[in-house]
């Protein structure tokens, strides 16, 4: 039974037993067990009757093999825009509107034309050709805002190969920007437009068929010169874009990573560690992290692969100081420290105690601010130390104060952007560093207004940049029941703000200070008596003892 050939991005056929492309590892045949007629039932079985080997085996079943690993580099590769979606080209109309995929398999000596190049819709040789830039790429639109790297040289150099290989072929490109930044690039793409291949900047409006030779019309505005043109080519190649592949939202769940805005994972930190995950012992290699060349490839899996074998050989690993202890004795075991922990790195069961995997713990303090009985500290940011800075901040004229909790990533590092940059902001407001700010817990809020706070600010990572994989998801929801507490004791709660500011927004972090400071000013003596005296804790109630059991009647 045939079936379109995946490889051959559907140009051609295979049959159900195949092997995936030329340089498959290992180069051996695969069983398409969907399209294969010999399962469920046997209606052929050929292919097991000539195997000498006896490798085919139809009751053979999945099988889950669990092993122990010390590190795991993910690099689970790209999938390639499908411009369907985007038919304003034709490319679901026109038979010789294809993309940048398709044409790289029909001029290869391997494709399915056998190296013979050809138009799809009547295998004609075609001698002029448009290439439309940015297909599925920087295109807010439809949820694809990034630029996939790859696709301006891949155009440049398939304009190279027609220029070498097919001279009388006339070559336009329609493009919005051409981002040549990698060594040589340059040099490509001045060898490119030498060689005769237009480049008209702006993209095509309108794309026609014409139905008698099957040619294309292609109106578009050239911004350049600013008149509007219109071209009749032969073959339209889509140069699609690049996206996250299909399954990586299950593998983020496995390995409890986080993702960018754009849907790409995140690395711990940009600079420092670039193939680094947020999540211990797990490092990134190629497009799973984001768009990037092969040369880029190659080297982020060299470094992936060195950070690893670093690690395995290391022997013991060294932590920081900063992960949770849990007090047995304290502990209710309701194994919410579990639920909101980001990294998985605290075991729980019902009815046991919650035990804290230290390697794996990244510090963060999220269980910390959600234990409401006190049974979790958090090395070198203990609840009594930070409620110390607090009442120690507010000592002194806390009317004239802004109190703010910045998480260490990159809000505390914003506002180190501003003081760096020279930005001006107003003096009143005494930053609180804390690892994240899903650290500050709804009594550190409380306390700054009990002490006289006018306005309370908690600031962390962007909502979907945490640098503790989705952390800040818990400052959202504290902060959500903070502003509902304060509504019932009459505290106005717009007095407690909520602010993301990443480390290079500092033009943003000196903004948000003038905006507290103006917020500050409309706060009076009378609002912050009343929330001093509204929000003191209740003291809590002693339990009742027990009422001793009757002594027993004398016989």
């Amino acid at each position: 039974m045939t079936q379109p050939d995946e490889y051959q991005m559907g140009l051609s056929s295979r049959k159900a037993i195949y092997i995936p492309f030329p340089q498959a590892v290992p180069c051996s045949y695969i069983l398409d067990m969907e399209h294969c007629l010999g399962n469920n039932p046997i209606a052929c079985g050929k292919c097991q009757d000539v195997c000498e080997k006896q490798a085919i085996n139809y009751d053979d079943a999945d099988e889950v093999i669990t092993r122990e690993v010390g590190a795991i580099i993910v690099a689970i590769g790209l999938d390639v825009y499908d411009p369907t979606e985007m038919d304003e080209y034709g490319y679901t109309r026109y038979d010789n509107v294809i993309t940048s995929m398709e044409f790289e398999r029909l001029i290869c000596a391997g494709g399915p034309t056998a190296g013979h190049f050809v138009r799809p819709g009547d295998s004609q040789r075609p001698k002029r050709i448009g290439f439309v830039q940015c297909v599925g790429s920087r295109n807010p639109k439809i949820g694809r805002p990034w630029c996939s790297n790859i696709c301006c040289m891949n155009t440049v150099k398939d304009t190279l190969l027609l220029a070498d290989h097919y001279p009388d072929v006339e070559n336009v490109v329609y493009y919005q920007d051409i981002r040549a930044f990698g060594k040589s690039f340059e040099d490509m793409f001045q060898r490119s437009k030498e060689a005769g291949t237009r480049y008209v900047r702006g993209l095509p409006g309108d794309v026609e068929e014409n139905p008698t030779n099957g040619n294309l019309l292609v109106t578009v505005e050239n911004t350049t010169s600013g008149k509007l043109e219109r071209h009749e080519l032969d073959m339209l190649v889509l140069s699609v874009g690049v996206e996250p592949p299909k399954d990586l939202a299950k593998i983020s769940g496995l390995l409890t990573l986080s993702k960018t805005s754009d849907g790409f994972l995140m690395e711990s930190h940009p600079k420092l560690k670039p193939v680094d995950a947020p999540t211990r012992g797990v490092y990134f290699a190629g497009f799973c992290e984001s768009p990037k060349d092969i040369k880029d490839s190659v080297c982020q899996a060299g470094a992936a692969a060195s950070r690893a074998g670093a690690l395995l050989n290391a022997g013991k690993i060294t932590i920081e100081a900063i992960t949770s202890q849990i007090d047995a004795e304290s502990c209710t075991k309701c194994g919410v420290c579990a639920r909101v922990c980001p990294y998985g790195a605290i075991q729980w069961k019902k009815g046991e105690v919650a035990v804290v995997i230290e390697a794996a713990c990244a510090g963060c303090g999220a269980c910390g601010a959600a234990c409401q009985f006190g049974s979790i500290t958090m090395r070198h940011f203990t609840d009594a130390q930070l409620v110390a800075q607090v009442r120690a901040i507010m000592a002194e004229k806390p009317k004239e104060k802004v109190m703010v909790f910045a998480c260490n990533w990159c809000s505390y590092a914003g506002g180190d952007m501003a003081g760096i940059s020279r930005i001006q902001y107003p003096a009143t407001n005494r930053v609180m560093r804390t690892m994240c700010s899903a650290r500050v817990s709804e009594d550190m809020v409380l306390e700054a207004f009990r002490v006289g706070a006018p306005i309370v600010l908690v600031s962390g990572c962007h909502y979907a940049d945490c640098h503790y994989i989705n952390a800040n998801r818990q400052t959202v929801q504290r902060v959500q029941r903070l502003w509902n507490k304060l509504e019932k004791a009459g505290v106005r709660p717009e007095r407690l703000q909520l602010e993301w500011i990443s480390a290079a927004e500092g033009q943003k972090f000196a903004q948000v200070m003038k905006q507290m400071e103006e917020l500050r000013q409309t706060v009076t003596d009378e609002e912050i008596a009343h929330a001093m005296e509204a929000l003191k804790p209740k003291p809590k109630k002693k339990p009742k003892p027990k009422a001793e059991p009757a002594a027993a009647a004398a016989p």
